[in-house]
């Protein structure tokens, strides 16, 4: 199993809680009044964004992949990691790409770094998320709790990149759909 349950709703409690409380003290976008008004019966999850979704989710979900198959013997990279080690650095990497998807969140037509700043509440958010999944990495009770394990700065060097795919991925689909605003 790549993620136990523990570990499951522990990214759904970091992830979900905080950063998406946060993304609403987001100010409104800037060509907010330049858009007509969604039609009394548009759908608000339209067919767009139901496949923004599935991009991103298989982006995430293939990184995520990448992270335990990078750590495990076998497979397309040759690990040397336990399956513990696999399991942390995917479990880390899932969380820190949710992370870097709150940025793609905030618009479906601007960039990600369009106004990047304008909600310390969302950095706030983000940043205790990370301390507390830093805990669970190097916390000994929090391991066992969760069956992690301590990893490296190489480890998490690793997680960073994969997990920031999310973030580029995105930002490449407003530039081809022809919909990134000004960064």
């Amino acid at each position: 199993v790549p993620l136990l349950a523990t570990q499951i709703l522990w990214i759904n409690l970091l992830t979900d809680t905080a950063p998406a409380l946060a993304m609403g003290f987001d100010p409104p976008p800037d060509d907010v009044m330049n858009l007509p008004p969604r039609g009394m019966h548009d759908r608000v999850i339209d067919r767009e964004m139901q496949i923004g979704i599935v991009y991103v989710g298989l982006v995430m979900a293939v990184v995520t992949l990448f992270a335990l198959d990078l750590t495990l013997p076998g497979g397309l990279v040759n690990g040397t990691g336990t399956i513990t080690d696999a399991r942390t650095m995917a479990f880390t990497t899932l969380v820190l790409a949710q992370l870097f998807n709150c940025f793609n969140a905030r618009s479906d037509r601007e960039s990600a770094f369009h106004r990047l700043f304008t909600n310390p509440v969302l950095w706030v958010a983000i940043g205790i998320s990370l301390v507390l999944q830093v805990a669970v990495v190097y916390v000994p009770f929090l391991n066992d709790a969760f069956d992690t394990t301590a990893m490296g700065l190489s480890d998490w060097l690793w997680c960073i990149g994969l997990a920031s795919v999310v973030l580029w991925a995105s930002e490449l689909r407003k530039l081809v759909s022809g919909r990134r605003g000004a960064a």
